[in-house]
């Protein structure tokens, strides 16, 4: 994409994040206001303002009511409104995503998970597929996937070191339609420690969720962790 076809907030956006990714703006610094937007990039207010919002939804950044927009630590944002995978999320958030395949292979049960009080069921034979996923070559994320053979049959033998989403569309017409995920504090101890190259145990987030291709047709169960001291979770609501 020419950079002329970017819109002028999205590049704002762009120069805020890159300033803090290299360290010129600091975790707990104030970055730039919206009049120091429109007097370097010479834009208008409403730019301005969209420019904050987009570095904000990407996670780089949070407003404070009253006194301006700062810097967050340096941590990965996730959005729980979208339907969003991995990959996608650490291009948005301006980090270069990677995948370690731990282990892949076809199970003739199937798998059940509980959300929010209802129980999903996905019918065997399902591929299984075991993997870490890394932001800059630092591990944010394991996770465990069911996906129904029935939708991606030999989905095993694909190439699995990046996005299931785009394998899912690209490979086998998949489109996803909603998704529904449960969200729990945990604290990695053990095994877990040495993936995630921790010394001592670290808060985490669980997430276990059911992913939807149409109408109570599911595609996929995911069982995953994400470090809690790298990762926070978003959301937007509004009337």
């Amino acid at each position: 994409m020419k950079k002329r076809q970017v819109p002028k907030y999205y590049q704002i956006s762009r120069d805020i994040i890159a300033k803090i990714r290299n360290g010129k703006l600091a975790a707990g610094q104030q970055a730039p206001s919206e009049n120091q937007i429109i007097e370097k990039y010479k834009v208008s207010n409403t730019t301005a303002r969209k420019a904050l919002h987009e570095t904000e939804k990407a996670g780089w950044v949070k407003r404070v009511k009253g006194k301006g927009t700062y810097v967050r630590s340096d941590s990965v944002g996730r959005s729980i409104n979208r339907i969003l995978g991995f990959t996608r999320n650490m291009l948005e958030e301006g980090r270069v995503p990677s995948t370690k395949v731990i282990d892949v292979g076809v199970q003739r049960p199937g798998h059940c998970v509980t959300i929010h009080g209802r129980r999903y069921t996905l019918k065997g034979p399902l591929c299984r597929i075991q993997r870490v996923r890394f932001a800059d070559d630092v591990a944010m994320m394991k996770e465990t996937r069911y996906i129904s053979t029935k939708f991606c049959p030999g989905i095993e033998k694909k190439n699995l070191d990046g996005s299931l989403y785009k394998i899912y569309n690209t490979e086998y017409g998949i489109g996803l339609e909603r998704a529904s995920q449960m969200l729990s504090a945990v604290m990695l101890e053990g095994g877990d420690l040495e993936i995630f190259g921790a010394e001592k145990p670290i808060p985490a987030f669980r997430v276990e969720g059911v992913t939807f291709c149409g109408k109570e047709l599911i595609v996929e169960m995911e069982e995953s962790i994400y470090r809690g001291d790298m990762y926070h979770f978003f959301v937007e609501a509004g009337q």
